[in-house]
């Protein structure tokens, strides 16, 4: 089938920008919010890297969301290329922060923005590219529980975060919330 995908790459490009911006609002929104166990489901209760992990996946969740409703019917496939989108902005942002603290053995800001940033470019582009590949139905429900499942884990280790590196606030060594 043939789709005319001038229009799903303006939703994707304009994703880019949601993401950075609203993503960049949930950082302080758990603070704003009193620390509401309700929205710190969402946003970063602490400044470990899993829970700015989220400032990606739930702004992209939210505009997934719309978005489904106005490029579904203009794709060959939605969910795989969304799951496999911020799978790698997720994993773009972990290698980039690991590898430079690695060598400088501290967190830097800028470099921290520029690779969410970054993985926000990635995950849109990677999804805009596999939205024009025809995807079994099966890798396309698969697609969606990866979707889901990782919004999931994110919940789940805010109350209960593993006890890794990754999960640790540097600043006060404490995980969750």
């Amino acid at each position: 089938m043939f789709y005319d995908f001038k229009n799903v790459k303006k939703w994707e490009m304009y994703g880019i920008l949601w993401i950075v911006i609203v993503g960049s609002l949930f950082h302080s929104l758990y603070d704003l919010s009193g620390k509401s166990p309700l929205i710190g489901a969402i946003s970063p209760v602490n400044e470990s890297l899993w829970e700015h992990l989220k400032l990606g996946y739930f702004p992209l969740m939210i505009y997934s969301i719309i978005e489904y409703w106005f490029v579904n019917n203009k794709v060959n496939s939605y969910f795989f290329p969304k799951a496999v989108g911020i799978i790698s902005m997720e994993l773009f942002i972990i290698i980039v922060f690991y590898s430079y603290t690695f060598i400088t053995k501290k967190s830097i800001f800028w470099i921290d923005i520029l690779s969410f940033i970054i993985g926000a470019v990635i995950c849109q582009l990677i999804s805009y590219r596999l939205m024009k590949v025809n995807i079994s139905k099966t890798l396309e429900s698969l697609g969606l529980i990866i979707f889901i499942l990782i919004g999931y884990t994110f919940i789940l280790f805010t109350f209960n975060p593993p006890k890794f590196e990754m999960f640790l606030d540097p600043k006060t060594k404490r995980y969750g919330i």
